[in-house]
């Protein structure tokens, strides 16, 4: 069988049984969750938040104020429009935003840094070219050295410093450039962004004057040399032409592209004839072709007028129909052999072959037009073909005329280009003009921009915040112990019967002065008195040192009374429905509070008027005999080997009533669990059933030992104790796990030590405040 499937369905089914619904992560519940971790963890929230703020005070009073100005660039084409070309004088032509980037860049190169630098003499300045930052500069300051910089390093480090203050940005989707510096006085922020503005518009002044300047030189000399080359190139169309003798047609100019040959002019319009010869001459042979199709096909066919658009043939074709329709009243009125009819038939037959004598008519006039348009289509064919062969004798000619006028043509083109554009640089030397200008200069501010103190703390707080926040869910994440009853329920899949709350110890009181403390009429006269029918024997009496192994007794309106009043609740609803006497108490590992759970529960039946005894089966480490006073002599261990008769060895609080069974210390044996799974063990336990109405046993631990599985066959019911906020939620899943018979016998789990205060950060619901306990009257 696998254990682990088990737990979970048990667990399923365990909840079932509690009555509670599975949570759902709905909203509410996530912000209770919310709600809880804030509540647990606000002091690493307040202590970590508290301390980024304090660190951004601390920078915020160690960094010395920064003043940014702002000047406003404008790039504006419009004053440029003047100088373009005719063409580009009447477009808007607006600067694209990859234009405007490419200025941003001019403004941030280095050209322009310099200049300012050298304008304003920042080299020599401390906030540029003389500070000088770093742990080794620091260290040489201290020493009482002094750092020897050369004017190339001080320009360099000005430089550095320069870039790093200076901010270029574009406004929106606009021309204009915002030109920011940020400087430790707010009056050489205002110098500074006004100067990297001049210094723009004089770079591009000067970066104007020397492209123009540059490009006319180049122009003119080009100029002279396309001016010869064109002339050379119309020169050789004309002695070409000479040379060859031809003439232009149509009164074209040399050089023009439009000469041509006189033989060529006849071809052109030989070849139009001939392909209009070509046409009459398909035409004419559709027309043959239609009028045999027509021959062949019955002359009653409707396509047949319709196609040849003859008149004569329409108006026969209708009286043909005519005929046609008559014939065929009278053939149904009088009979096919009627005279009537058979005239009518022999008049379409007339009508028929006047029709055949026609069609053959139309058919010889379209053959004789036919064989005319081909006739002539011949003649223009060879007269063509003979063109064509004089004509190739010229080709070469004509071929090396068009390559040297196409020359001439280029060069020409060329020359008239660079003439134009020689003629707009002149222009535009003589008016230097640029197209960016100052809209807003930059004034000196009366605020710091940096560092902002809004915007410190907030990011001091944010950070913070998050780091409080990995902290204190790497705590929860880290803790995974129990903290809640839904928490018990929700992983082991069983009810979590109560919760109970941590208590101080207290000293210990004996005789009278716990006596006193009990209410007037507790101690009745059979108290401490063994069950009925139990031999007459001397009793033996023992009293708890530990005033926390009965604290129900001496606190009975108190929260952790309660608690176990719904563990024995519990329990006897369990017995109405199966036997539910022998009640084992247990828990993962050591120091969980199992004990003081068993005898405070055992206690509490007692003082209610039930017989109760309470056995100590943790054999390896007992506890119940080191907190009875007098330490016991005898005990379980002597029942067992029969050294010693079972009412020897049982003991009772004579305030209760309550009987004992304990293990001696130094009773020790080789196998503890062959002890408790032995017939022996069992018969004791069968007899104590009958002597009492409930058999408390303190259970040895889960985790270290298997004694509990051992006498699992003796216990009807287990009780789980877990200690709140230390035992791991992991442990016991696998423990329970690995275990399922203890976990098919468990009544329910206790929540023990826990903290009521702090549980309800954890279930922020109130289920266990405090308050709620004062209302009824209970004190702590």
């Amino acid at each position: 069988m696998d254990a682990q499937p088990a737990l979970a369905d048990n667990r399923h089914a365990g909840q079932g049984q509690s009555g509670a619904p599975p949570a759902a992560l709905t909203l509410a519940t996530l912000i209770e969750q919310l709600i809880g971790f804030a509540l647990r963890q606000y002091r690493v929230f307040v202590l970590i938040t508290s301390g980024a703020l304090g660190l951004g005070l601390i920078y915020l009073f160690a960094t010395p104020p920064l003043y940014t100005a702002t000047a406003t660039l404008l790039i504006d084409s419009s004053k440029l429009r003047g100088l373009q070309s005719p063409q580009q004088a009447g477009a808007d032509l607006p600067i694209d935003a990859a234009q405007i980037e490419s200025q941003v860049e001019v403004l941030r190169s280095v050209s322009i840094a310099n200049s300012v630098i050298k304008a304003l003499d920042l080299a020599d300045s401390p906030e540029f070219g003389k500070a000088s930052a770093g742990l080794f500069a620091a260290l040489r300051g201290l020493l009482g050295g002094s750092e020897v910089v050369s004017q190339e390093e001080r320009e360099h480090r000005a430089l550095a410093a320069f870039a790093s203050r200076r901010q270029i940005g574009r406004v929106g989707k606009t021309y204009a450039l915002d030109i920011s510096f940020t400087s430790l006085d707010p009056g050489r922020a205002a110098t500074i962004a006004n100067a990297i503005a001049e210094a723009y518009i004089v770079d591009q002044l000067e970066a104007k004057y020397q492209a123009v300047r540059r490009a006319s030189i180049w122009l003119q000399d080009r100029i002279k040399e396309l001016r010869a080359q064109a002339s050379a190139a119309d020169r050789a169309v004309l002695e070409y032409k000479e040379s060859k003798n031809i003439v232009d047609v149509g009164g074209a100019s040399a050089g023009s592209g439009s000469s041509r040959l006189v033989g060529e002019q006849q071809l052109s319009e030989l070849n139009t004839q001939l392909v209009n010869a070509r046409v009459a001459t398909n035409e004419a042979k559709a027309r043959l072709d239609r009028i045999e199709q027509v021959l062949k096909l019955d002359v009653g066919e409707a396509t047949v007028a319709d196609t040849l658009r003859n008149d004569v043939i329409t108006r026969l074709r209708n009286q043909y129909l005519d005929l046609a329709a008559r014939e065929a009243t009278w053939s149904a009125r009088y009979g096919h052999e009627h005279q009537a009819a058979i005239n009518l038939r022999t008049q379409m037959d007339e009508v028929r072959r006047n029709i055949a004598d026609e069609l053959g008519r139309v058919a010889a006039s379209y053959r004789s037009d036919y064989e005319i348009a081909r006739i002539r289509q011949d003649n223009l064919e060879r007269s063509f073909a003979d063109l064509i062969s004089e004509g190739q004798a010229t080709n070469r000619d004509r071929l090396a005329l068009i390559e040297l006028e196409s020359n001439a043509k280029i060069y020409r083109t060329i020359y008239d280009s660079f003439l134009q554009r020689y003629t707009e640089a002149l222009q535009q030397q003589s008016f230097p003009i640029t197209e960016a200008r100052v809209i807003s200069a930059a004034a000196a501010p009366k605020q710091k921009s940096k560092p902002v103190t809004t915007l410190v703390l907030a990011v001091a707080g944010t950070l913070g915040l998050l780091v409080s926040f990995a902290v204190a869910a790497l705590r929860e994440a880290v803790d995974g112990a129990f903290r809640t009853a839904r928490q018990v329920e929700d992983a082991l899949g069983v009810s979590c019967i109560s919760v109970l709350p941590m208590t101080k110890p207290e000293a210990v009181e004996h005789g009278a002065a716990r006596r006193a403390k009990r209410a007037p009429g507790s101690e009745t006269a059979d108290a401490g008195a063994p069950p009925e029918g139990t031999p007459a024997t001397p009793r033996r009496h023992y009293a708890f040192a530990d005033l926390m192994m009965r604290r129900v007794v001496d606190k009975p309106l108190s929260a952790f009374a309660e608690g176990l009043r719904a563990v024995k609740i519990t329990a006897e609803l369990r017995g109405a429905f199966k036997e539910n006497k022998v009640i084992g108490i247990t828990s993962t590992v050591p120091g969980e509070g199992k004990s003081t759970v068993a005898s405070n529960l055992a206690e509490l039946i007692a003082d209610a008027g039930k017989r109760a005894i309470l056995v100590d089966a943790d054999l390896r480490n007992p506890t119940l005999a080191h907190a009875l006073q007098p330490r016991p002599s005898v005990g379980l261990m002597d029942v067992l080997t029969r050294t010693a008769e079972l009412d020897d060895v049982i003991g009772f609080d004579p305030g209760t009533g309550l009987a004992f069974l304990p293990v001696l210390r130094n009773q020790q044996a080789a196998h503890f669990d062959e002890v408790l799974s032995s017939q022996g063990f069992r018969d004791l336990v069968d007899e104590l059933c009958k002597r009492y109405d409930y058999v408390i046993v303190d259970l040895p631990p889960l985790a270290p030992v298997i004694d509990v599985r051992a006498a699992i066959q003796s216990i009807h019911s287990i009780v789980f104790v877990i200690e709140w906020g230390a035992t791991k939620i992991k442990l016991v899943q696998s423990r329970l796990a690995s275990e399922p018979e203890v976990y098919d016998r468990l009544l329910g789990a206790v929540l023990n030590k826990a903290d009521l205060k702090m549980i309800d950060r954890f279930e922020h619901h109130g289920r266990y405040h405090s308050s709620y306990h004062a209302r009824y009257g209970y004190l702590d």
